[in-house]
């Protein structure tokens, strides 16, 4: 699995948004890539094993923006602070589990909980494991689509509230109450 994770990381084209061959394009600033860089060194440094990217592309064309290519880290651990926060680069660590309570335990230990995937062909363990984590959203066999009458939103230190959906649309209403005695009398219950 990891072996073909890492050949189809490696193929994904890096280029601009002209370029209709790209798959990813750069990050938002130097200092980003930087930010991203330095994650990945640390992360080599904690012990986990660099399978692709990891460096600054050398093709010239891509010289003048701030490109950085998909990264597989393999064999990280949860105290990996590639693991633990949020890069947001495009790096994809690798962690072994024993079970699919171990695999569970593996993905909720973190503070962040935006969103998560579950691959397996039993539809009966996807719907167990999707369940048990602590992510806002959790796809099954595939990662990113969304529709706009779905929720959005994170748990943990991943926010609260939601977009879209329709609890999104709540989130920018006001509720208000009003109570309308309709009887003779008043209830007096406050007397």
């Amino acid at each position: 699995f990891v072996d073909e994770l890492v050949a189809r990381a490696g193929r994904i084209r890096l280029g601009g948004p002209f370029d209709e061959d790209a798959r990813s394009g750069p990050l938002i600033s130097a200092a980003h890539r930087d930010k991203v860089e330095a994650y990945v060194a640390e992360g080599v440094a904690e012990g986990a094993v660099l399978r692709c990217g990891g460096a600054r592309p050398d093709d010239p064309a891509l010289a003048d923006g701030f490109y950085y290519p998909p990264t597989v880290l393999d064999e990280c651990a949860t105290s990996m602070s590639v693991v633990q926060d949020e890069s947001f680069g495009p790096v994809l660590t690798v962690e072994r589990f024993r079970d699919e309570d171990d695999a569970v335990r593996l993905a909720n230990d973190t503070v962040y909980g935006l969103a998560g995937a579950v691959w397996t062909q039993d539809g009966g363990r996807a719907h167990r494991v999707a369940s048990r984590l602590r992510a806002g959203t959790v796809w099954v066999n595939d990662f990113h689509p969304y529709v706009p009458q779905a929720e959005w939103g994170g748990m943990k230190q991943s926010g609260f509230g939601r977009e879209l959906g329709p609890a999104g649309l709540a989130e920018y209403q006001e509720a208000k109450h009003i109570w309308r005695n309709a009887s003779a009398t008043p209830q007096r219950w406050f007397e």
